[in-house]
């Protein structure tokens, strides 16, 4: 080697950081080729007694110089912490799992027991992952607390090898009583998609010790993320949850809604341009109101969300004692709809938590409002055992409508009953309504909350059948008051589906897949009139009907009498205190 460039090697580790037992060489540019050029490095890492931290970190270090490091790692067996991100630039990919192999296998000759690996920032690939896959697997990892792989272009099958690696970790560290218990995992930008974040799931859920998990940029979908959330529910003591910039839409907002109802320690919670959309804000908002006792921020921006869905999150939002920012930018709320929201955070002092709305999409146009989801456009609205649709996963014998539009518990004790009921619902009638008498209470056993489609259907078909005839309204009345006091009596989170659900119905949502909306009549609008102002009808639930009924839409064409009795019964029942 040439004497200047000794001489600027000499320069540059002299600028060493050497201190509570770490070594760091910390954005120094140090390009080191073999084992010449590290032989300070080595010497530094020898000498030092007692280190715990190695940070190699703003350099690039080749195979020969690597393979020098390790062999003065062999004897630290304190050694802790490995600071290795953003360690291969200009590298070729194929140098890089040699590097790593030689650097993992001299911690494990070591006996050292890790806390803290960070290797992010290099692009090794799936061959990368394998290269650390032995390290991963072995005692040095037992003890490990935090694990940061962040842009290392892992891809599917990197994903797939690391999930397994964490999985036979736990397992071996569990048979010696001393499970991993790995507390923060990040590993954004590495195009894990399904399948990969999938395989991860399984070994979250497996450890469930997570604080952190930050996993943006992946590419992953509903599917991917409706396991993540099963994963996530199985980590009680989860702190942030960073799923930027990945497709959750409906099925995965209202997955990862559900596992954010069993948490109480969140505190950021960050599904911004997650496509979330306004029924997944008002599932999230539902939790909001129930749960997340501590929660401090949240970003759903560039999610799609409309002013009403947006003013319902705010609403939620303002309950939360510790809340400190909810970013509700880059969505479609327009300029009226961003006003609206500054002055709802203001009338509630909360217009300082508000993150600004300059980058807002502006109100959707009457063409989006009719766009079928890609990703959902296969949804059958009748479909009645949906993975997530049901709002009620975690039951699994509250699912309903399995033969005959009944569930075996509900089926009534005489068969004739039951036709009677499936009759009226095939073609409903005042008349036949009228004439069920107590067979009605069968009629109530087909709706519930965790079917929200088939329970705003027949809701729907019923309060249509309102009429000013005194006969027809009482019965058609004490109908629907049965229905709706049983459908709002589960959570927050089952009655928010099924209102939304109603919403879509009805109109005045925009719902994903493909959902056949009725065509309103003043009845069914008369009857709600009727409905929120009862006992059973709470008011924050009358605020989200509130919300999207202030927005004048074509739907209320032919019963705009109707909606305004409808809109005055809502601003009363939203002033009311309790």
């Amino acid at each position: 080697m040439a004497s200047d460039d000794i001489a600027q090697l000499a320069d540059a580790f002299s600028k060493t950081h050497v201190g509570d037992g770490e070594l760091s060489y910390k954005g120094l540019g140090l390009k080191l080729d073999n084992a010449e050029s590290v032989e300070e490095l080595v010497r530094e890492i020898e000498q030092y007694q007692g280190l715990t931290a190695l940070c190699l970190e703003g350099n690039t270090v080749g195979v020969e110089a690597a393979r020098a490091i390790a062999k003065a790692l062999e004897s630290k067996d304190l050694l802790q912490r490995c600071y290795w991100s953003d360690m291969f630039t200009g590298r070729l990919r194929s140098e890089i799992p040699t590097a790593l192999k030689s650097m993992g296998s001299a911690l494990i000759s070591a006996g050292t027991r890790l806390t803290e690996l960070d290797l992010s920032d290099n692009a090794f690939g799936p061959d990368g992952v394998k290269a650390i896959e032995q390290l991963l697997k072995s005692p040095t990892c037992h003890s490990l607390k935090e694990l940061r792989l962040n842009n290392c272009g892992m891809g599917i099958g990197g994903g797939k090898i690391l999930a397994e690696a964490l999985t036979e970790c736990h397992k071996q560290s569990s048979a010696l009583r001393a499970p991993l218990r790995l507390r923060v995992f990040i590993a954004g930008r590495n195009r894990l998609e399904n399948e990969g974040a999938s395989a991860l799931a399984k070994a979250f859920q497996r450890m469930g010790s997570l604080e952190e998990v930050h996993m943006p940029q992946n590419g992953i979908n509903y599917t991917g993320v409706m396991a993540l959330a099963s994963a996530m529910r199985h980590n009680p003591e989860l702190r942030v949850l960073n799923f930027n910039d990945n497709t959750f839409t409906k099925r995965g907002t209202l997955a990862m809604a559900q596992a954010l109802a069993h948490l109480r320690n969140v505190q950021v919670i960050n599904f911004g341009d997650c496509l979330v959309r306004s029924e997944g804000a008002i599932a999230l908002a539902a939790v909001l109101r129930e749960g997340l006792p501590i929660l401090k921020e949240l970003n759903l921006s560039f999610g799609e969300i409309t002013e009403a869905a947006a003013l319902v999150v705010a609403q939620a939002v303002a309950e939360k004692p510790h809340m400190e920012k909810v970013d509700l930018n880059g969505n479609c709320l327009g300029e009226e709809g961003c006003e609206a929201l500054r002055e709802a955070m203001q009338n509630m002092d909360k217009g300082d938590m508000l993150a600004s709305l300059s980058d807002d999409e502006g109100e959707p146009d009457d063409e989006d409002e009719e766009d079928d989801d890609d990703d959902d456009a296969t949804d059958d609205c009748n479909a009645d055992n949906e993975d997530i649709d049901d709002c009620n996963a975690d039951n699994e014998d509250s699912e309903i409508v399995k033969e005959n539009g009944v569930t075996k518990e509900d089926s009534p004790a005489k068969p004739q009953s039951l036709t009677e009921v499936m009759s009226f619902i095939s073609c409903p009638s005042a008349e036949k309504l009228t004439q069920l008498g107590e067979m009605r209470t069968n009629l109530q056993q087909q709706v519930d909350a965790a079917d929200p489609h088939r329970a705003a259907d027949i809701l729907l078909k019923i309060t249509a059948l309102y009429s000013e005839k005194l006969e027809t309204k009482t019965v058609v009345l004490e109908t629907t008051d049965a229905m709706l006091k049983k459908l709002l009596s589960g959570t927050t989170l089952q009655s928010y589906c099924f209102l939304s659900t109603l919403l879509v119905k009805m109109g005045l949502l925009k719902g994903e897949g493909k959902m056949k909306k009725v065509s309103l009549v003043p009845g069914q609008l008369l009857c709600l009139e009727h409905s929120v102002q009862q006992d059973y009808f709470p008011q924050h639930h009358a605020s989200l009907l509130r919300a999207f009924l202030s927005k004048n839409r074509e739907a209320f064409r032919s019963c705009s009498n109707a909606r305004e009795r409808l809109s005055s019964a809502l601003e009363k029942r939203c002033q009311d205190q309790h």
